[in-house]
């Protein structure tokens, strides 16, 4: 089942060996990632802050410099969310009043990806507080899918995917706390990794009056949110994963064709557009016919109905800082410790899950990339099927992994017609908490069997 691609450029460990190999050197490969810019990023605008200077500064230092131990991304040029501190550079969440201030201090992650050899050569667009599907904000404009300009990238790692996808950079990191990774993924036909919540940290990932206010990086990661890499392939999703876990992980190599998988394709007032439907069945069709152990419902699975309100009330109250909602109602204590208890039932409620099945697979979205809006997705409705929903809705299938703290992993499995438009259809790969690597080599053997 063939998706479509857009580039044939190397990835992060095919780029990172040539410079090891000597084939190129880092400052080529490096200009050569500037030069894609300059070609390809007019028409999709994913590079929303430019650190072309800096970066080009930092691979001259690195030629024929001695390499240290433990860097397999040395000279590996990416760009990062816009929302990730990177010293020197504006974080702005998409507001113009923090467009002409500089962080101090690398993010975390920023600096993981640095010590690992990673040369940052500048930071992609996002929507306005990282809450859309979309990417645009009055301080960088809007982000255009690579694959119809007149779509949207996904968000709110839309300029992250659109890099990918485009060829710019080989690899990036998102955050996801909605779909934002898997979403994006989905959208741009790329390769994305929802990680276990707590693996990656966030600190230097903050809203930018906050961090400058207290003057120093977050003492703690935001509760369902999670940073992620996107990449065009699944080693380059692991390695990535690695190098900025905060422990190692473990890699079961479980052949597929031993696993016990589930596919969950309906959910609660959740409906998903024949567009995702077709390529999903068709690929599911594909791995049963190579011997692939697949069932269509189980009753281990965790009332999904009741894990979407308790998923949407506590994303809320996260994205709010504990503010009161636009009705007034601001959450108690008593209400955030409420939704703690039901997060630890429903975490516990997908243990017995995959103590039976090793992988659950699921559309990371209802539809494909939404044609452009000036209204948020989740404020208005999306067509389903010929019939308007709610955009809410959707993020159901973000919840289904994001509540209980899951990774997940989303693979490109073909293409479908939304609204006119054929655009790539990706599938989520969900597993065990910290089953990361488990995750992203599931999806890299489905991959190989949709597309040999």
């Amino acid at each position: 089942m063939a998706y479509p691609q857009l580039t044939d450029k190397a990835g992060v460990l095919e780029t990172a060996a040539a410079i090891r190999t000597g084939k190129i050197s880092v400052l080529e490969a490096v200009d050569a990632a500037i030069t894609r810019a300059g070609r390809l990023d007019g028409e999709i605008d994913a590079l929303a802050v430019p650190d072309f200077e800096r970066a080009c500064e930092t691979a001259r230092s690195m030629d024929g410099a001695p390499r240290t131990k433990n860097q397999p991304l040395f000279g590996v040029p990416m760009t990062v969310k816009e929302s990730f501190d990177v010293a020197g550079l504006p974080t702005t969440f998409g507001h113009s009043r923090f467009r002409h201030d500089s962080a101090p201090r690398d993010a975390v992650l920023v600096s993981r990806l640095k010590a690992a050899g990673a040369i940052i050569i500048g930071k992609t667009n996002v929507p306005v507080d990282l809450t859309d599907w979309q990417s645009f904000n009055p301080v960088y404009g809007r982000t255009a899918n690579p694959h119809d300009p007149a779509r949207s990238p996904g968000g709110s790692s839309g300029g992250s995917a659109a890099a990918v996808a485009s060829g710019i950079v080989p690899g990036e990191y998102g955050t996801d706390i909605g779909g934002s990774v898997r979403v994006p993924a989905h959208f741009c036909g790329v390769w994305g990794h929802k990680t276990t919540w707590g693996l990656v940290p966030k600190h230097g990932h903050d809203f930018p009056a906050q961090s400058r206010q207290r003057g120093f990086l977050a003492a703690h990661d935001s509760p369902l949110s999670v940073a992620g890499p996107l990449a065009r392939n699944a080693p380059d999703l692991a390695i990535l994963t690695e190098v900025a876990a905060e422990l190692p992980l473990r890699h079961r190599s479980k052949p597929l064709q031993e696993c016990r998988l589930l596919a969950i394709t309906t959910l609660p007032k959740a409906p998903v557009d024949a567009s995702v439907i077709e390529p999903t069945e068709a690929a599911l069709d594909t791995l049963a016919r190579a011997g692939v152990r697949i069932d269509r419902s189980s009753d281990l699975l965790p009332d999904q109905a009741s894990q979407h309100r308790h998923y949407l009330k506590m994303m809320n109250v996260v994205m709010a800082r504990g503010a009161p909602a636009p009705d007034g109602r601001q959450a108690s204590a008593s209400d955030w410790f409420d939704l703690l208890d039901a997060q630890a039932s429903f975490m516990t409620q997908w243990e017995a899950l995959f103590a039976a099945y090793d992988f659950v697979l699921a559309p990371p979205a209802p539809v494909l990339a939404v044609p452009h809006s000036e209204k948020a997705v989740f404020r208005g409705t999306l067509t389903i099927n010929g019939a308007q929903e709610p955009g809410g809705n959707a993020l159901a299938w973000a919840g289904l992994a994001t509540f209980p703290g899951l990774p997940a992993t989303v693979l490109p499995i073909g293409s479908g017609v939304y609204l006119g438009s054929t655009l790539p259809c990706g599938m989520q790969v969900i597993g065990p908490r910290w089953s990361d690597l488990d995750c992203i080599a599931a999806a890299e053997a489905i991959g190989n069997i949709l597309h040999r």
